[in-house]
């Protein structure tokens, strides 16, 4: 919808999905990309070629990233950013992709370091987001996304709203049929399950995850995101 792409991982091995939303920003470097994911992960998959095959099979190239939001910075979510701004870059190093996460997420990482399965991310953020509105663009080609601070699965955990098509992308917080880990660095079960009945007050149409489960990626309709919430808390609340 409206220049919104999805790519869910498809491999056997641990990568996260992305999203990205085409043709928002002025200039060179348009596109605003969600979770770029790993670069090669745990089973030596091109996790980061893949997305760029799916990315061109759509005609986009990611030298025209301008953006890059994380939801949180464990490295199958955020490996990858490094490499995206790297292909950005401009001729003589001018101009390049931006990358963005929480400051409490960016603090997080730096005091405690941040890696899974072996695995790590190497990259600065150059600016923070904090709750509240976040417009992107101007004119008929903004984009306005509500952004939630939304602990639980890590310390500085974000999930974005797109009020208009009423689309939610919540990275490791909630998934189809299942809510992101708490057992690893920094996660609290009693936060995720706040922020997990926060999100629940929104109206969504569109549930957008970090990862697939067996129920499947992403959640279509107003009713199987109610019914999604309701699973959630009859069946994970009682255990966090």
């Amino acid at each position: 919808m409206e220049n919104l792409y999805a790519y869910p991982w498809r491999g056997r091995g641990n990568n996260c999905h992305t999203y990205l939303f085409a043709n928002v920003l002025r200039g060179e470097r348009p596109h605003v990309l969600i979770d770029p994911g790993h670069v090669v992960n745990e089973l030596g998959e091109h996790c980061l070629g893949f997305l760029l095959n799916q990315m061109s099979l759509d005609r986009i190239r990611p030298e025209e990233v301008g953006l890059i939001l994380n939801t949180h910075s464990h490295p199958d979510h955020c490996q990858a950013n490094k490499a995206i701004v790297e292909r950005s870059c401009g001729e003589g190093g001018i101009g390049r992709a931006l990358i963005a996460l929480s400051g409490e997420e960016d603090e997080f990482r730096r005091v405690h370091g941040v890696g899974m399965l072996g695995l790590t991310a190497d990259f600065e953020p150059d600016f923070y987001l904090q709750e509240g509105e976040l417009s992107l663009g101007q004119g008929e080609k903004k984009l306005t996304l509500q952004v939630f601070h939304t602990p639980g699965h890590t310390p500085g955990s974000l999930c974005f709203y797109w009020p208009k098509n009423k689309v939610l992308f919540t990275g490791d917080v909630l998934f189809y049929g299942g809510v992101g880990r708490t057992d690893l660095p920094g996660g609290n079960g009693k936060e995720l399950r706040r922020s997990i009945q926060r999100l629940s007050e929104l109206d969504v149409e569109y549930i957008l995850p970090g990862h697939s489960t067996e129920f499947g990626d992403l959640i279509r309709g107003r009713d199987k995101v109610r019914e999604n919430f309701a699973f959630l808390r009859m069946n994970y609340f009682p255990l966090l």
